[in-house]
């Protein structure tokens, strides 16, 4: 008796050859996401409304794992009393005077304008002089009334600043 051997023939090791390049390809691309979130960029759920109306509590933002100390910028950091993940927004940085009259942010004694900053819910808010020290960043929320900020806890040493706000997400 002589048994039939099927041999699977060109047709069958393409189709081997295209299933490894497909198992590949996707083990590729999930490591390459992985790495991405890891080292470059990482989503946050926010989890407060002290950035509003720029960054809505319960928004996504997308944050680039760089550090920051650029005036006006969006940052993350951790927040020197419980360690948490924080959003706030560079008003001033090391060497500079910052001051609140009456709502309005001023920084070495010149009005700096703030579109984002709904003045009418925090008319009479006085805060400082205060000068940030060198190598430190002054952070402050949007939503002034609300915001647990450099007010609060002082300022942030610069290295502190883990990420940049590169796009809030509605």
């Amino acid at each position: 008796m002589t048994l039939l051997r099927r041999d699977s023939g060109p047709a069958g090791n393409r189709a081997s050859t295209q299933r490894r390049r497909y198992i590949a390809v996707v083990i590729a691309v999930l490591l390459l996401t992985a790495g991405l979130r890891m080292f470059v960029v990482e989503p946050l759920r926010v989890a407060s409304d002290s950035m509003e109306p720029t960054v809505g509590e319960g928004s996504t933002v997308l944050l680039f794992k760089q550090g920051s100390d650029a005036p006006g910028a969006l940052v993350a950091f951790n927040n020197p009393v419980d360690s948490k993940l924080m959003i706030k927004r560079i008003v001033a940085v090391g060497g500079q005077s910052i001051a609140i009259k009456d709502a309005l942010l001023y920084v070495d004694g010149a009005l700096i304008p703030e579109p984002f900053v709904d003045h009418s819910r925090i008319d009479g808010t006085y805060f400082g002089p205060v000068t940030v020290p060198e190598g430190q960043v002054f952070l402050m929320g949007d939503n002034r009334d609300v915001s647990v900020d450099s007010r609060e806890f002082g300022a942030v040493p610069s290295e502190d600043i883990t990420a940049v706000v590169i796009w809030p997400m509605r």
